[in-house]
C-alpha cells in the first residue's frame, strides 16, 4: 500500500479514537438515570444512541469487505427502545461494535481502496464506506453530547474549547496538536 493510502487510513483512525474520548468523557459525567433519560418525547437517550452506534458499527464492519454492511440478523428497530439493562451491559453492547470497527480498519491495510463494498446494496468504494461511517459516528457522537448535557443536572465539563476560552487555549497550544483539545492526542490540562 502507497505512503498516501495509508495517510487516509491513518486519519480514520485518529478520528474514530478522538470520537471515542468524546464518548467516553460524556458519558462519565452522567448518572445512570441520566444515561438513559430522554430530554423530551421523541427524542433519544444517550443509552439509545449508545445501543444504536454499537448496533450500526457491528452491522457495517462485521465482514465488510465480503457482506453487505446492513446484516440480515439486525434488529435495527429495536436499536431505539429504551435501554433495560445496566450501564455496563449497555457499554459492553457498544464496544462489540466499536471493536468490529478499529478491525475492520486494521483489515483496510491489506485492501484494495477500489473493493467494492454494499450498504443496503448500494455500492461504495472502500474509503466513501469508510467515510460514511466514521461520518455517522460523528453525526451521533454530537448528539451524545447534546442530550448529555440537556439531562445532566449540575455542571457539565467541556469536551472541546469552552466558551471564552479560545485565546488562552491558542496560547498554551498553538502550533501543537494539542491545539485540536479532545481530538488532539495529548489534551492541554
Amino acid at each position: 500500500m502507497s505512503r498516501s493510502e495509508m495517510d487516509w487510513i491513518v486519519a480514520l483512525r485518529e478520528t474514530a479514537d478522538s470520537y471515542r474520548r468524546m464518548i467516553d468523557a460524556a458519558t462519565r459525567q452522567l448518572t445512570d438515570d441520566e444515561l438513559v433519560r430522554r430530554p423530551a418525547e421523541g427524542m433519544n437517550s444517550v443509552a439509545v444512541i449508545l445501543r444504536h452506534l454499537g448496533g450500526n458499527l457491528k452491522s457495517r464492519w462485521t465482514d465488510f469487505l465480503t457482506t453487505d454492511g446492513e446484516k440480515p440478523d439486525r434488529d435495527r428497530d429495536t436499536e431505539f427502545e429504551d435501554w433495560a439493562g445496566d450501564r455496563d451491559a449497555l457499554m459492553a453492547q457498544f464496544d462489540a461494535g466499536w471493536a468490529r470497527l478499529l478491525a475492520g480498519l486494521d483489515e483496510i491495510e491489506c485492501a484494495d481502496p477500489a473493493t467494492t463494498i454494499r450498504i443496503r446494496g448500494e455500492p461504495h468504494t472502500l474509503p466513501q464506506a469508510a467515510a460514511r461511517s466514521i461520518a455517522h459516528v460523528a453525526y451521533h457522537v454530537g448528539q451524545i453530547v447534546m442530550v448529555g448535557r440537556m439531562v445532566h443536572e449540575g455542571e457539565w465539563q467541556w469536551l472541546t474549547i469552552a466558551p471564552g476560552a479560545s485565546d488562552d487555549h491558542n496560547r498554551r497550544t498553538w502550533g501543537s496538536s494539542a491545539s485540536r483539545g479532545t481530538f488532539g492526542p495529548n489534551r492541554p490540562a
